[in-house]
């Protein structure tokens, strides 16, 4: 099979890029013809400030890369096209190229941005889905992305356009979700049910089990507000000192803790900043259990089949994604996300009970040989391609839809950044 994998990058790099490569590496391991075309939101740094003005544009409508997507598809032909992310040089655009060529096309579903601008559903530290119960309007209102309300209306702009288009119930073929509680979501916000499948994220090549003798609990993941971590050291005062805690990451929240730390002489708390993906996994493999405080839903966060593969168990929170990941006293233990003092009990609970909790970390090794395996992904992943073939996109004229929009700008050639 030729695939052709579409991705745009983020200026931080993350689990999506992870996922992204993990899927890359997967399909030419096992034969397939693997076709590239990324793109990088480092790009918008080489800009001039009226280009930056017009990115709304090249957001909702990004002429260079379905030029791109209609040359690569006219030359090599894929079987199939599976994006992973858009936002923001790519566009939706390429759906309407696909569709034009009776192409099928897959779109995984990392966060819930074609829901809230945001992305998250997560707002002023608690859960918040009015993008949903109400309209778009609301994250204009509140500027839930990058706290600007001129952006946010950029990105609620480019939502509503390709609503209004159908762009995503029509011209994508095959929706993967990353849990049952993800796909729920999306199906609450419209999507069609009967094209949404769900595969898990997984982990490869298998880092094998850890031996646990680290002596510390791990975090690991970005410092930032809706991971829950003010919600995690304020535990760990109250736990005074007795836990060692590495937290493995960095992130716009890195002075306020670290100042936090310092204030209340929290000795046993140590700042590991961001690790190489073999340190991390063996940073895992070592820690006693991992803990994810976050207190917004996740989607499927890579530590947590990184750490089931190692045979680590995970203290989460009892919210979202994770609660269906994570099985309470199977799988690791789930506390509510907004209470310090259930957090402090729960993580010293497990500090002290170490039989019972290298009970679970077996059984989550057990979980990661049962579904996380890059084998079992692979399965999956065909079956959704194999459906996807079968349902290619009728081939009608639904005019040109670049022009029922904004006439998109001559982005600067990729290949002239120098950045």
């Amino acid at each position: 099979m030729k695939v052709l994998l579409v991705h745009n990058e983020y200026q931080q790099p993350g689990g999506e890029d992870i996922v992204f490569r993990l899927e890359r590496q997967l399909l030419s391991s096992f034969g397939h013809r693997v076709l590239t075309y990324m793109r990088s939101n480092q790009e918008i740094k080489c800009y001039s400030n009226l280009q930056k003005l017009l990115l709304i544009r090249q957001m909702i409508w990004a002429k260079d890369s379905q030029r791109d997507i209609a040359r690569i598809i006219k030359l090599e032909k894929p079987d199939v096209v599976h994006v992973h992310n858009t936002f923001t040089q790519i566009s939706p655009s390429i759906y309407a190229e696909c569709r034009r060529a009776g192409v099928p096309v897959v779109q995984t579903l990392h966060n819930f941005r074609l829901l809230c601008p945001g992305a998250t559903f997560y707002r002023s530290g608690r859960i918040c889905d009015e993008c949903v119960t109400h309209s778009l309007g609301r994250s204009i209102l509140y500027g839930c992305y990058r706290n600007s309300r001129f952006a946010t209306a950029a990105v609620a702009t480019m939502l509503a356009a390709h609503r209004a288009l159908q762009t995503w119930s029509q011209n994508i073929t095959s929706y993967i979700a990353l849990t049952e509680f993800a796909r729920q979501q999306f199906i609450r916000g419209g999507l069609p049910p009967g094209k949404i499948h769900v595969k898990p994220n997984f982990a490869a090549p298998d880092p094998g089990r850890g031996t646990h003798g680290g002596g510390f609990a791990i975090f690991v993941g970005r410092l930032s507000p809706e991971k829950g971590l003010q919600t995690l050291l304020h535990a760990w005062r109250r736990l005074r000192n007795t836990i060692p805690l590495h937290i493995v990451g960095d992130g716009p929240l890195r002075e306020e803790l670290t100042k936090y730390v310092k204030q209340q002489g929290l000795s046993s708390v140590r700042f590991m900043g961001r690790l190489g993906r073999e340190e991390t996994q063996e940073a895992i493999k070592a820690a006693r259990f991992l803990i994810l405080p976050s207190v917004c839903f996740e989607n499927f966060p890579m530590t947590i089949v990184e750490a089931f593969a190692a045979g680590t168990p995970v203290i989460c929170s009892r919210l979202g994604a994770m609660r269906e990941i994570v099985a309470h006293r199977h799988t690791g233990l789930h506390f509510d996300p907004t209470s310090v003092e259930q957090l402090s009990d729960t993580v010293a609970w497990g500090w002290e009970h170490i039989a019972r909790m290298q009970a679970m970390g077996r059984a989550a090794r057990h979980e990661f040989e049962l579904k996380y395996t890059a084998e079992k992904n692979y399965s999956l992943l065909m079956d959704i391609y194999r459906q996807a073939l079968e349902n290619p996109p009728r081939e009608e004229h639904r005019g040109d839809q670049e022009n029922e929009l904004l006439a998109a700008p001559s982005a600067r050639s990729r290949s002239a950044c120098t950045c």
